[in-house]
């Protein structure tokens, strides 16, 4: 036989489409060559691919070869398709049979003596794989992390010799079982007990963390907003196995490790001011996901809000509203997920003391203002709360609470308890509330509509922020069990309109 047909898979974002390898031996002065849009690192694959079957005591055949990677006009690039063009070489020249090569797909890179190698984007073609019904062969480095997905079938193998046993029937590889890594919904080293004082900041956060809003925390220098913020995730309900698996496969894609133990906690992404646009919502010749992708089902934390350049914040308005980003390059279009949970901070003017009881700000107003406006109104508008956050006692400070605080073990249970309502009623958090959701949800009552109405001629606020407060406000009545939105349950959320009441000022 000529002709042999092999499966595999691309990466194209977090997608997997199927490529077919197909190997046709001519007659005519020997060579290799490879079609169907390869890149330079796919090119290359043809003298790793003959090193690699000589060494393993193959015979290369010395007739014309010819590899087609179909469909021809989707690129495709790195070093995943040598294993499936090695194979189909043995296949199409007769020295493996070809009888059952329909029921797998393989992946790999090969070295020149035949091992193989780990590949990036494993999960997305281990799960696109289990959809079509077909066993998954490859390296044995990327089995655990293919093994995340329930229910698939894998075989993994540390050699080139290892696979064409086990299709010879010489030798047969095990099923790889699927590993349930368990994760911890906490680090113990990060405890919303460290903080002293800050009980609205607490309450706001465990607010977003049952609603997933964003929020906004204005203060002084040392007042513990950034300390706060790397304890949300603390309180964080674990992902779903779906919610885990499309987190994980952002980070397959884009050359992050996995922290297999830590797989289900919600990811936290802190870029320094300092990032690009393209760091922070992904791009390049080949989109790779940026900082919003990572963060996708978690949290993207942006400390020193303002010495952001301005242009890169704009680009976080799409994905806050639409949950995606679309990168357009001339010759394809990529579209990474990017529902993430926007935490800022920042400070109240440049030098960080307006307002503060030390009175050492030397900031003129016209200083304040060209520092505030460097956050655009359209994005100010689409973070759901805003909160200011004090300086506490010296007292406290050395001492703490009366009482003790909180940890976050217990506030942690109310947010997954508080969840629970809105999952129960919606099936999703409240910030995926649709317009025709809130109609029906965060029905209000005549005079609060009043008092509503009232607070946006006031405020100057747009109909997205009164959407956004309708949204945390049934937030809000969900952790008091209430099932309908009440006057206390309201005014809480229009309390967190901090910067809007600010503006007006």
């Amino acid at each position: 036989m000529s002709l042999a047909t092999i499966y595999s898979r691309s990466c194209t974002g977090v997608d997997a489409p199927l490529v077919t390898v197909e190997a046709h031996l001519a007659n005519g002065l020997p060579s290799l060559s490879i079609v169907g849009l390869p890149e330079a690192a796919v090119k290359e694959s043809k003298d790793r691919v003959r090193s690699a079957l000589i060494n393993c005591q193959f015979e290369f055949p010395a007739k014309r070869i010819t590899i087609n990677l179909a469909p021809a006009d989707l690129p495709k690039e790195g070093g995943r398709f040598d294993l499936p063009i090695a194979l189909s070489i043995l296949a199409a020249s007769g020295q493996i049979p070809s009888t059952e090569l329909s029921d797998y797909e393989f992946l790999g890179e090969l070295s020149l003596g035949g091992e193989l190698r780990s590949i990036n984007g494993v999960l997305p073609a281990a799960l696109m794989c289990q959809k079509a019904k077909r066993t998954l062969c490859l390296p044995t480095q990327n089995e655990q992390e293919a093994s995340l997905i329930s229910s698939s079938k894998l075989i993994s193998a540390k050699h080139l010799l290892e696979i064409c046993a086990h299709l010879c029937k010489q030798q047969e590889l095990p099923l790889k079982q699927h590993i349930t890594h368990p994760s911890p919904n906490s680090d113990i080293n990060k405890d919303f007990s460290d903080v002293h004082g800050q009980h609205h900041v607490k309450r706001a956060l465990e607010i977003a963390a049952v609603g997933k809003h964003s929020l906004l925390m204005l203060g002084p220098p040392g007042t513990g907003k950034s300390m706060l913020a790397a304890r949300l995730p603390s309180i964080l309900p674990l992902m779903t196995e779906q919610q885990s698996i499309e987190t994980a496969s952002i980070y397959s894609v884009s050359q992050h490790p996995i922290d297999f133990k830590q797989w289900q906690t919600a990811p936290i992404r802190s870029p320094h001011h300092t990032a690009s646009a393209v760091a922070l919502v992904g791009g390049g010749s080949h989109p790779k996901p940026g900082e919003v992708s990572l963060a996708h089902n978690g949290v993207l934390f942006l400390d020193e809000l303002p010495e952001f350049d301005r242009k890169v914040l704009e680009v976080l308005r799409e994905p806050i509203e639409n949950g995606s980003i679309s990168i357009s390059r001339a010759n394809h279009q990529t579209e990474f997920p990017a529902r993430f949970q926007l935490i800022a901070a920042m400070n109240p003017c440049p030098c960080g003391y307006l307002g503060d009881t030390s009175n050492r700000c030397q900031c003129s107003a016209q200083q304040v203002t060209r520092y505030r406006n460097k956050i655009s109104g359209p994005l100010l508008d689409r973070i759901d709360m805003h909160i200011e956050v004090p300086r506490i006692p010296h007292k406290m400070l050395r001492e703490g609470t009366q009482g003790g605080e909180e940890s976050s073990v217990s506030i942690s249970k109310r947010v997954v308890e508080a969840l629970n309502n809105s999952i129960h009623r919606q099936g999703y958090s409240n910030h995926q509330l649709s317009t025709s959701d809130i109609k029906k949800h965060c029905q209000l009552s005549d005079d609060d509509h009043q008092l509503l109405e009232q607070a946006m001629d006031k405020l100057g606020l747009s109909h997205r922020a009164y959407h956004r407060i309708l949204r945390v406000s049934r937030t809000i009545a969900d952790m008091d069990n209430q099932e309908t939105i009440q006057r206390k349950h309201l005014t809480e959320a229009l309390s967190y309109r901090r910067m809007d009441r600010q503006n007006q000022q």
